[in-house]
């Protein structure tokens, strides 16, 4: 285990207090940064994110993929989280919070932006983070892509309907190019590199080559959520420091939502007698949300000042520390599950 992995909790710590610090030192650079996107999709965050899903890319042996639906469990365990569940707990803890909770400290019209806010973030299952969280709990790579490929399927069909259930809006529009150049960039694009890199080391070179070059490239994967994390908080820097109140009223919302979600996905998988390399990255994928799906939603349907696009940046500032914290505990109990039992 390499200095960053070992102290992974002090680097991102380090690179929260980096991002904040710079980003108000220098905001004219970070914002020049923040508008190099595409479809709301940042363009140097996308190359950090490739650095980080690329290793879990090169796992990905299509030949075992085919043997998945022996193992369903795992995957209904994350469709049920991500579908039945999460949308409408995010949903109902926006309302008693900001509602009733806060509802003194927060006027009614920007309490109703950051439900909304809460909610979109709530009924957006990860794309791109998944493939980090799943890397760092030593998930399986082939398990782990048919999970997020399945979201994603169903996520063009169900995110729409949903959404606007939840919001109370009928003419709601999905951001239809987001999703697709995220799909592309993060999963289709790496998969094929990945698979290409695969290919090429174990043909000239065999299996332990790959091995030797995965353990090679690995730093760089940390590196890329390092420099992610800097960003995200170096874009957000002023906004912090403007409105720690606000943050503060609505990141508590989102913190119990993340850790009870987990919690009961993991209790969930605990019964269900999953293997952890099955189990973690499920549960993970079930927690996380897909950022840059909500920004965009929340931006085109609210505004980009409003309360529900501050929610969902909220979200995002929220979600890699919070993450971390549920990896770390994942891996300490990986000895709850069985060991190289096919039981799932």
């Amino acid at each position: 285990m390499g200095i960053f992995e070992r102290y992974l909790s002090v680097w991102v710590g380090l690179s929260i207090l980096a991002g904040l610090f710079f980003g108000n030192l220098f905001p004219s650079l970070f914002n020049l940064v923040a508008s190099l996107e595409y479809a709301h999709v940042n363009l140097l965050i996308a190359i950090f994110i490739w650095l980080m899903i690329y290793p879990m890319m090169v796992q990905v042996d299509f030949t075992a993929i085919k043997d998945i639906g022996k193992r369903p469990q795992g995957i209904w365990l994350t469709l049920v989280i991500n579908w039945l569940i999460k949308p409408f707990t995010m949903a109902a803890l926006g309302w008693l919070f900001f509602k009733v909770l806060f509802a003194g400290w927060v006027e009614p019209q920007s309490a109703d932006e950051y439900i909304a806010g809460m909610i979109l973030l709530g009924v957006a299952p990860c794309t791109a983070m998944v493939f980090i969280w799943s890397q760092l709990v030593k998930g399986d790579a082939n398990y782990t892509l048919v999970q997020v490929s399945l979201n994603d399927i169903i996520m063009i069909f169900a995110f729409a309907p949903i959404a606007a259930f939840l919001l109370g809006i009928t003419d709601l529009t999905v951001p239809w190019e987001t999703l697709l150049i995220s799909v592309v960039l993060y999963v289709l694009l790496p998969l094929l590199a990945g698979f290409f890199t695969r290919q090429h080391i174990i043909k000239n070179k065999g299996l332990p080559e790959l091995t030797s070059f995965l353990n090679h490239i690995k730093p760089w994967s940390i590196l890329g959520l390092l420099a992610t994390v800097v960003l995200l908080f170096g874009f957000q820097a002023e906004t912090i420091l403007q409105q720690p109140f606000i943050i503060v009223l609505i990141a508590i919302p989102l913190l119990i939502q993340t850790y009870g979600i987990f919690a009961l996905a993991y209790f969930a998988a605990i019964k269900l007698r999953l293997q952890h390399d099955v189990a973690a990255p499920a549960c993970l994928i079930g927690t996380s949300n897909f950022f840059e799906m909500a920004v965009a939603v929340a931006i085109s349907l609210f505004g980009l000042h409003s309360g529900a696009a501050l929610a969902t940046v909220v979200g995002v500032l929220v979600e890699v520390p919070v993450m971390l914290t549920l990896v770390y505990f994942a891996n300490r109990t990986r000895h709850w599950f069985p060991k190289n039992e096919n039981l799932s």
